[in-house]
Order: C-alpha cells, then sequence, then structure tokens
C-alpha cells in the first residue's frame, strides 16, 4: 500500500459518532452480571491482567516481587490464576524473564522512547531489538502522536512495520495514547494505520497522560479489531491500560468486549487490561466472594 493510498483509506473511514458511542458505552456498561457469572468474571480479569511496574525508581528488588505476584497472585490460595505478563523497562527484562522462567507468563516491555516516542527511528529500533535480546516475549512501543496529527500517517505507518521487524518473534502491542488524539475519528484511524502495520494487539495508552482508557475509546477499538478480522481475517488483539482500578471497571471492559467483538476476544491471548492497582481489588473481591468476608486493604501486597 502506497503513502497515499494509506491516507485515502484512512480519511474514508467512516466517523464515529461520538454521542452515539459514549451513550452505547454508558448502556454496557451499566449492565449488571448475575453472582454465579461473578467469579469466572473475576478470574478472567486476573488473567488478563499486565501487571507493570514503569517508574524510574524501579529496581531489581522490585520487579522480582512483582514477578513473585504475577505467578502467585494470592499466595494462601493455589486455585487464583496467574496473570498474563509483566511489563517494565527494557533494562529490567532480563530481571523479569530470570525471575518467570517456567511460569508461561509473558514479559513485556516498553520501548521506542516510551512514552513520548520522541526519538530517531534508529534509537526506537535499537531500544526494540535490545528489549528483545534480553527475552522479552512482548514489546509495546508508542506511535509517533505529533506526525500522526500532523497526517503524516505514512511515517507512523513506516516505522511501525520497521519496529514489528525489529521484534522478530515476540508480539507488537502499539501505544496509540488515545488521551492526546482527541476525538474518536482519530482513535478510529489510528487503529486502522496500527492494523494495517503489523500491530498484534493495539493498546489504549501509555498511562502517562489523562485521560487514559475510557470505555468509548475502547469501545471504538474494539468496533476496529472486529472489522479488520472481517475485512482481512487477521485477529488483532486490544489492551486499555489506565485508569482501570476496580473489579467493577474491569467487568465493565469484559462486557463491553463480549457485546462488541465478540467472545472470541475474551481470552488473555486477545484483551489485556493494563492496570496493576486493579488486581489487588479482584484478589479481595474472589475472597469476599469465597468467605463472604472482605480481608483489609493491606493484606495483598502493594505494588
Amino acid at each position: 500500500m502506497t503513502v497515499t493510498e494509506l491516507q485515502g483509506f484512512l480519511r474514508g473511514l467512516p466517523g464515529v459518532d461520538q454521542v452515539g458511542a459514549e451513550e452505547r458505552a454508558a448502556r454496557l456498561a451499566s449492565r449488571s452480571i448475575k453472582t454465579s457469572a461473578k467469579a469466572a468474571a473475576i478470574d478472567l480479569a486476573i488473567s488478563m491482567v499486565d501487571l507493570t511496574t514503569l517508574e524510574g525508581a524501579d529496581t531489581a528488588g522490585k520487579v522480582r516481587a512483582l514477578c513473585a505476584k504475577a505467578a502467585h497472585p494470592d499466595p494462601s490460595d493455589a486455585s487464583v490464576p496467574r496473570v498474563a505478563a509483566v511489563c517494565v523497562y527494557p533494562d529490567m527484562v532480563e530481571v523479569a524473564v530470570r525471575s518467570l522462567a517456567g511460569t508461561g507468563i509473558g514479559v513485556a516491555s516498553v520501548a521506542t522512547a516510551f512514552p513520548s516516542g520522541r526519538a530517531p527511528l534508529e534509537a526506537k529500533l535499537a531500544d526494540t531489538k535490545a528489549a528483545v535480546a534480553a527475552g522479552a516475549s512482548e514489546i509495546d512501543m508508542v506511535i509517533d502522536r505529533g506526525a500522526f496529527l500532523a497526517g503524516d500517517y505514512g511515517t507512523v505507518f513506516e516505522q511501525i512495520v520497521a519496529v514489528k521487524e525489529a521484534c522478530g518473534s515476540a508480539h507488537l502491542k502499539v501505544i496509540l495514547e488515545t488521551g492526546e488524539l482527541a476525538t474518536l475519528d482519530h482513535v478510529r484511524r489510528a487503529s486502522w494505520l496500527a492494523m494495517r502495520a503489523g500491530a498484534d494487539f493495539i493498546k489504549t495508552s501509555t498511562g502517562k497522560v489523562s485521560p487514559a482508557a475510557t470505555l468509548p475509546v475502547t469501545l471504538v477499538m474494539l468496533e476496529a479489531v472486529r472489522d479488520f478480522r472481517a475485512a482481512t481475517g487477521r485477529q488483532v488483539g486490544v489492551k486499555p491500560a489506565g485508569g482501570i482500578r476496580t473489579t467493577k471497571d474491569a467487568i465493565k471492559y469484559l462486557v463491553l468486549v463480549n457485546e462488541t467483538a465478540g467472545p472470541d476476544w475474551l481470552s488473555p491471548a486477545w484483551f489485556r487490561l493494563g492496570a496493576s492497582s486493579v488486581l489487588n481489588d479482584l484478589l479481595m473481591q474472589r475472597r469476599k466472594l469465597a468467605t463472604g468476608v472482605y480481608s483489609g486493604p493491606d493484606y495483598f501486597t502493594l505494588d
């Protein structure tokens, strides 16, 4: 596809009815699920979590502790599922890989000058290759939002293609940073651009910009992956990240997935929750269902 064809395709996508998207997201979010289904929903949500630490003060000890929690979220209950992945900065990938050996839990690394994306392509590719060489099985890249908002879709497309190639066998999650894209029309275009360029997942946010994940934005992205599979036969995952803090929030997203993209996406292979703080609430609600009483807020480790 030439740059001209890409631009024509993206600009030809139908506009998003923002009011309609917000109303549909709110309507789906208001649905309740039966108590008998809540336990299964909680376990599914736990299995979809990308347990994350992306702070300048991260240490090897903190990453090892996070990995231990990822493998055994509730050490007193072996029936609690493991999370999907642990996400760290590239220099912490080796620590995470060693800590998670034999667990089947993925190691994701942010790359490409996260969170700003403001670096030459050569630096972005070096960042990606270093993380993969250290053992990362997933790469979370950020798009050049400045280029996208300026209408330079070709540059964004070419950078995603290049990073995808640098990933080798590692899966590529493309972060759109929807809080900076301003409109749902931009979210739809960015979603299709990323998928056309080879993204394995499209992700809402870095978690460093407000607003991060929202239900209307995730609705538009889920519609995009659904329509993309119908058009191409290739399935792409979705990851809302940032601002998902409670079990109620997590279940709202699961309902949204089921009713928008369909049950094929209700799996950690195709849907992730980029939210570390939500795990403790999921664990507390799970224990409440099992015992009838809430654990104290400090019963589970704080990340």
